[in-house]
C-alpha cells in the first residue's frame, strides 16, 4: 500500500531535491524524510531519485510518482471543494528562469490571473513540468525532450553588451574576432551558456580573459555597467542606460520555447496560459 503521506513527502522532496530544505518545509527531521522516500522507493520497487556527488536528481520513476502525488493532491482539493459546496479557481503554476521573466514575460504576469510563478532554470523547469509542479514552463532548450510538448516562443540572437562609447559599438554587427583581447563578464563554467561562448572563442583562437563571473543577467548588467567587462547575452536583454549591444552573428540564436505535459493539451486553462505567455514574448 502506498502512504499518501510518504507521496505528500516524496512531492515537496522533488520541488527542492534537497532533503534538508524539504525536511524544514514539512517541519520534520531529515532522518524521517529519509525513511518516508525510502519506504515509498522500496514499494514503488525503483529508485525515485540520483545521487552525483551532492546533486540530487529525479528518475523517471520519481517523476512519474511526484507527478502521481501533486495529482491525487489537487483531485483531493477538488473533491473537498465539492463536498464543502465551495468554489476555488486554482491558480496555475509558470516555471521560468529570472531573465525570461524580467525580459519577456512581463505582459503576462499583469494580466493573467490567477497565476503563481516560480523562479527555475531550464533544466529544473523541465522537472517542474515533469512532476506537476508547473503547470507550464519557459526556457531554453539546447534540444527538446520527446516527453513533453515544446512550442517555439522566439529565438534570439546573442549580443555583446557595451558602452555606447565603446569603439566597437561603431559596428552595426560583430564576430567572435572582435571579441580579441577582451575582459568578459561570463557566467560560471559548468553554465550551457559560458560552454557555448568559450567553444566558440577557442574555435576563433580569440585571445581573452575572464574579468569576473556572475549568475543572472541583472548582476551581469551590474558588473558590466560598474566597468568590469564586457558580456555577451541574450538579445531580448535590454541593455541599462549608457550601454547598447551588437548582435554576434558567427553565434547560434538561442531559442525560448514553453513546455507542458502532452496530457494537458486539451486543458482550457493551460491554453490560454499559453496564449497570454506567446503574445507576451512575442510583443516583448
Amino acid at each position: 500500500m502506498v502512504s499518501t503521506d510518504a507521496l505528500m513527502a516524496f512531492a515537496v522532496f522533488a520541488d527542492h531535491l534537497n532533503f534538508t530544505r524539504a525536511a524544514e518545509v514539512l517541519h520534520i527531521s531529515q532522518p524521517a524524510l529519509h525513511v518516508k522516500v525510502s519506504k515509498l522507493a522500496a514499494t514503488v520497487g525503483r529508485p525515485l531519485y540520483r545521487r552525483a556527488g551532492r546533486t540530487l536528481t529525479l528518475t523517471a520513476e520519481g517523476e512519474a510518482v511526484a507527478r502521481f502525488a501533486r495529482d491525487l493532491d489537487k483531485r483531493m482539493s477538488v473533491f473537498l471543494d465539492e463536498v464543502r459546496a465551495t468554489e476555488r479557481v486554482r491558480p496555475l503554476t509558470l516555471a521560468a528562469g529570472e531573465g525570461a521573466y524580467l525580459y519577456l514575460l512581463g505582459d503576462v504576469i499583469r494580466t493573467f490571473r490567477p497565476l503563481q510563478l516560480i523562479n527555475r532554470d531550464s533544466t529544473r523547469m523541465l522537472t517542474a513540468v515533469r512532476t506537476g509542479r508547473a503547470d507550464l514552463g519557459v526556457g531554453v532548450l539546447e534540444a527538446v525532450p520527446d516527453d513533453v510538448t515544446a512550442v517555439l516562443l522566439a529565438s534570439y540572437p546573442q549580443t555583446l553588451m557595451l558602452p555606447a562609447t565603446h569603439p566597437l559599438a561603431e559596428h552595426p554587427e560583430l564576430t567572435v574576432r572582435d571579441l580579441d583581447g577582451l575582459p568578459l563578464v561570463l557566467p560560471p563554467a559548468n553554465r550551457p551558456h559560458r560552454k557555448t561562448v568559450e567553444r566558440a572563442l577557442r574555435s576563433a583562437e580569440v585571445d581573452w580573459t575572464l574579468a569576473i563571473e556572475a549568475e543572472g543577467w541583472p548582476l551581469t548588467l551590474h558588473f558590466v555597467a560598474l566597468g568590469v567587462g564586457l558580456s555577451i547575452v541574450n538579445g531580448c536583454v535590454h541593455p541599462p542606460a549608457g550601454f547598447t549591444s551588437r548582435t554576434i552573428t558567427d553565434l547560434p540564436r538561442i531559442p525560448y520555447y514553453a513546455v507542458h505535459l502532452p496530457s494537458r493539451t486539451d486543458d482550457v486553462r493551460l491554453v490560454g496560459l499559453l496564449a497570454a505567455v506567446r503574445a507576451s514574448v512575442g510583443g516583448s
